[in-house]
């Protein structure tokens, strides 16, 4: 399923049960919301937060942002029901969790199969053993729906017994498979969460770590997350500075039939041409989307007014 250059910069998690959030969420400055009928949502809730999911998808309210629904798995009370439903109200994505092998998309898969052709499927990568068959999980988005991987590390750290620290060392080696196995595919690839929403030094560190590592953006547990996530997965001036002058060189008739050329003193390879169009497409569809930071804007100050809003609050 191939998709269009979309942010996903800060995806955050709304609880479906949670019909006041939903509401404000028309006035976020998230790329994506998800809206949750599984983790975030207790037992006695789960029927009212699929209705909620449900009116809140179709009222179509939230303007640019793309929205997701995570059902809860099939093997649950709930799971049929949350496909079913969901998938008649046609959401951007439904977001299914949990899931160990191709065989567990393939269920998914089906079950979507009346779903609008629109209506993509997102997968988390939450379990260990998903963790030794990301090549095969990530291959069935050539032949199906399937179109972004979410990591879900608090799930990795429980079935690992692994200490969840913001630098995440024992994560290191599956985030970057996790990025790998996506980008082999032509996959998104969205970050896991941070937890400790009083800690903005840590929250920071761990968002500049994912765009090192190749994520398309970060999940979010709170909407004080967003600005500086946006930021943090924006590409710089900078760099945005740098693919304009490196596509024009390319494209200067002298070097068009060139696999190297000489750029600021340094050697540029055809390799950082398709790596230049790929950060101004990325740069240009948030342009298009008005989500762009002020020029101003930077990661120590979006920190600093970060800092300033929870001491207010």
């Amino acid at each position: 399923m191939t998709t269009e250059v979309r942010p996903r910069r800060s995806v955050l998690y709304l609880p479906a049960s949670n019909e006041r959030a939903i509401r404000k969420a028309a006035t976020l400055e998230c790329d994506t919301l998800i809206l949750d009928l599984e983790d975030a949502v207790s037992p006695d809730a789960k029927d009212q937060a699929r209705r909620n999911a449900v009116a809140a998808v179709r009222a179509r309210s939230f303007g640019r942002r793309e929205v997701v629904v995570r059902v809860n798995a099939l093997e649950t009370p709930w799971g049929e029901d949350d496909l079913a439903l969901v998938s008649e109200a046609g959401p951007d994505a439904i977001l299914v969790p949990k899931i160990n092998e191709v065989a567990d998309l393939s269920r998914y898969t089906q079950a979507l199969v009346q779903a609008p052709s629109q209506t993509a499927l997102w997968a988390m990568v939450e379990t260990t053993r998903s963790l030794f068959r990301l090549d095969e999980i990530a291959a069935a988005g050539v032949s199906s729906r399937l179109s972004v991987l979410v990591v879900g590390t608090n799930d990795l750290a429980k079935e690992m017994r692994a200490e969840l620290d913001p630098g995440r060392a024992p994560f290191l080696g599956a985030l970057g498979l996790i990025v790998a196995a996506a980008r082999a595919y032509g996959l998104g690839v969205i970050d896991g969460v941070f937890n400790d929403l009083d800690d903005n030094e840590g929250f920071a560190a761990q968002c500049e770590q994912g765009r090192a590592f190749g994520f398309d953006g970060k999940t979010l547990i709170h909407p004080l997350q967003i600005a500086l996530s946006n930021v943090s997965f924006s590409p710089s001036e900078a760099a945005v500075d740098l693919a304009r002058r490196i596509i024009a060189a390319f494209d200067e008739p002298e070097n068009q039939g060139s696999g190297a050329i000489r750029l600021d003193g340094k050697m540029v390879e055809r390799l950082h041409l398709t790596q230049a169009k790929d950060t101004l497409a990325v740069h240009e569809a948030i342009v298009a989307a008005k989500g762009v930071p002020d020029t101003a804007g930077s990661a120590d100050s979006m920190l600093m007014s970060s800092n300033r809003q929870r001491t207010a609050d």
